[in-house]
């Protein structure tokens, strides 16, 4: 958070959910590239273009929303605010943002979505989509499957690189294994009949494969999306299954270390796809301009993650609201600098010259001052 809560830092309850928000897989080397990544490209403005203000807006799987910005599935919000995912979604809604309500959640998706209607601006519903990890019963992903179908959520982000937990050093170091009393993952409540209060546990498995998403087609209407594809071949892949999009996502750094930062990625993803289907990034995202760099390599949307954790932490559904005010802000100044009127315009240019269309990006930094 900058502007409007600088000198505020995330203070959670415990300094271990605050590791576990902040920490990544082993070494942390991916956690540090996503960002990393960001800071070597530049943006190359175009003068007198003659521009109205930046249009901000973005259609994506039947729904509109204000910002190219998406909430990225994150748990556990009720560590950091009362409130917990019911105030994220009721800022993201506000802002005309599109939430990912992750299968996580200590708030039930049935309950975020009437947060997210509630909060939405007059006229402008605001989509909502919910994280999946396919279970090994099948039954089970069929419940959660259709608990999402009923909430109202339009979209389905199933996250397919956690064959097992990721290994975060920091969560092990300080014994963070479990939530405290009185929280539990809300979607993993009662998924069978006469299963009063309890909670399953959210299960990993090597075993799931493209055979599972074939499946996954037969039992929903929804769009479906895949939340950390990183190789083209696997994106090649996806299209040929009938998959609607990626989300192009390391996981925050989270699961295997030392892989590419996401945006590094992004044209070979892009190569692959060949315009079939829409690629979503997050991964670093910071600022206006991260997100400006990544619509011009061609992403859909961007979404962003640990900013959203410290931002509640900060200042609960305030802070979201001012965190997404904030980037809102930077990204139609980034826009309106760079000579650009709509997103479309944003278009990559790896020599550094000047292109006909909007904000282009030059290649290694000391190519341009």
């Amino acid at each position: 958070m900058r502007e409007g809560l600088r000198g505020r830092r995330p203070r959670p309850d415990r300094p271990r959910h605050a590791d576990f928000i902040a920490g990544g897989a082993r070494d942390e080397v991916t956690l540090r590239a996503n960002e990393e990544a960001f800071g070597r490209l530049r943006l190359m403005p175009r003068v007198l273009r003659g521009r109205a203000a930046p249009d901000l807006d973005i259609a994506l799987f039947g729904g509109r929303a204000r910002l190219p910005v998406v909430l990225s599935p994150t748990t556990f919000h009720k560590l950091l605010d009362p409130a917990g995912e019911l105030a994220t979604a009721r800022a993201a809604a506000a802002a005309g943002a599109i939430m990912i309500a992750s299968m996580a959640s200590t708030v039930a998706v049935g309950a975020v979505a009437d947060a997210v209607r509630t909060a939405a601006p007059s006229g402008h519903p605001v989509p909502l989509w919910f994280q999946l990890y396919l279970q090994p019963d099948p039954g089970i992903t069929e419940a959660l499957v259709r608990r999402a179908t009923d909430a109202g959520c339009t979209a389905l982000v199933v996250t397919v690189d956690s064959p097992v937990p990721g290994a975060g050093e920091r969560e092990r170091r300080n014994g963070f294994h479990d939530l405290p009393e009185g929280l539990r993952c809300e979607n993993m409540v009662d998924l069978r009949g006469g299963d009063s209060g309890h909670v399953r546990r959210i299960a990993m498995s090597a075993e799931f494969s493209w055979d599972h998403i074939t499946w996954l087609r037969t039992i929903t209407d929804l769009p479906v999306l895949l939340k950390g594809v990183l190789h083209p071949e696997d994106a090649r892949l996806a299209v040929r299954h009938g998959v609607d999009g990626l989300l192009l996502s390391n996981h925050g750094g989270r699961q295997l270390d030392t892989v590419p930062a996401t945006l590094e990625l992004l044209p070979e993803m892009q190569a692959a796809v060949a315009g079939r289907i829409p690629v979503l990034l997050d991964g670093g995202v910071r600022r206006g301009t991260d997100v400006v760099k990544a619509l011009a390599l061609g992403a859909w949307a961007v979404g962003i993650g640990r900013p959203v954790m410290w931002a509640l932490a900060a200042d609960g559904e305030q802070g979201v609201r001012r965190l997404l005010e904030l980037l809102g802000e930077e990204i139609t100044d980034a826009l309106t600098l760079c000579g650009a009127a709509e997103l479309d315009e944003l278009t990559p240019d790896l020599d550094g010259t000047a292109v006909r269309r909007g904000a282009v990006m030059s290649a290694p930094a000391d190519t341009c001052s």
